[in-house]
């Protein structure tokens, strides 16, 4: 009776146990909670206030990747250097790259952005090898519109009986991206000023790129402008009547702070790392549109 017991208790916890997933970042777990709900429990690798391009997982952190079903790597830097060390950890493991089917944009390289796009060959796309690539691509509706079809897809695969289930999820979810996106639209097309934006770090060039925006990046591969190029931005952005600098929570402010004491506009801390999306590209037109 005892066996029979146990057993009916196992099979009923694999019948009801849910998809153990690991996210990299705070936005793609707002995603796969949205499409995956209560069937899913999703563990984040980097927590926030930390960068992406330097993280290194904790202990306990790989618990979590020693138990997971599936990973969903985004093309983030971090995963670079640590996916390889996940799978070795964990081999049943699959990796689903959520940036499949995305066109990436070039990183800023200059203090004006020029957008050059190129569809990853599946090539490098299998390597992570995106030198050069603007890894922020959910900073863009129409992207994450790709990214939930992406997590759709892999919930599906690995759990086929909830499909009607991830499906309702996923359509709820693509009609709120469109909610966002209508928002944000209509918050622009009030736009009277200058179409560029200052940011300290060139992270919404997606963002840019659907609005048919500019960004002017203070900081470029890494580095503070020095003084010279410091000059040439105060002027620029004097010039294109600029009424905030963008800056992050996971960076440095100072020199933000000191071209915004020289123009007279606010900082505004903004994350592309935010668990709501949505609100942060919202909070982000209302900005640029002087609405504040």
């Amino acid at each position: 009776m005892k066996k029979i017991l146990l057993i009916s208790l196992l099979s009923t916890t694999y019948i009801f146990s849910n998809i153990n997933v690991v996210v990299s970042i705070l936005p793609q777990q707002t995603f796969v909670k949205a499409i995956g709900g209560d069937k899913v429990d999703v563990a984040l690798m980097v927590r926030p206030g930390n960068s992406p391009h330097t993280y290194e997982p904790k202990p306990s952190q790989m618990i979590e990747i020693a138990k997971a079903d599936l990973y969903f790597a985004i093309d983030v830097e971090f995963e670079h250097v640590w996916l390889p060390k996940f799978k070795n950890l964990n081999s049943n493991m699959q990796v689903i790259d959520l940036a499949d089917n995305i066109t990436k944009i070039q990183i800023q390289k200059a203090h004006a952005t020029k957008f050059t796009s190129h569809t990853c060959t599946s090539e490098n796309h299998d390597a992570h090898n995106h030198e050069g690539d603007d890894p922020h691509i959910w900073t863009a509706p129409a992207n994450v519109k790709i990214i939930a079809q992406n997590i759709y897809n892999a919930l599906v695969k690995n759990d086929p009986e909830n499909k009607g289930y991830y499906k309702k999820n996923l359509e709820r979810f693509l009609a709120s991206i469109a909610e966002t996106d209508k928002q944000v639209s209509h918050i622009l097309s009030t736009l009277k000023k200058s179409r560029r934006f200052m940011v300290f770090h060139p992270s919404w060039g997606y963002f840019a790129k659907a609005y048919n925006l500019e960004q002017i990046a203070v900081e470029v591969e890494g580095k503070e402008p020095k003084p010279k190029e410091l000059i040439r931005l105060l002027k620029e952005a004097k010039e294109e009547k600029v009424n905030a600098i963008f800056t992050q929570p996971e960076f440095s402010d100072s020199v933000a702070k000191i071209i915004a004491k020289e123009l007279q506009i606010p900082v505004v801390k903004v994350s592309p790392l935010s668990s709501n999306w949505s609100q942060t590209l919202i909070k982000i037109a209302n900005t640029i549109a002087g609405n504040n």
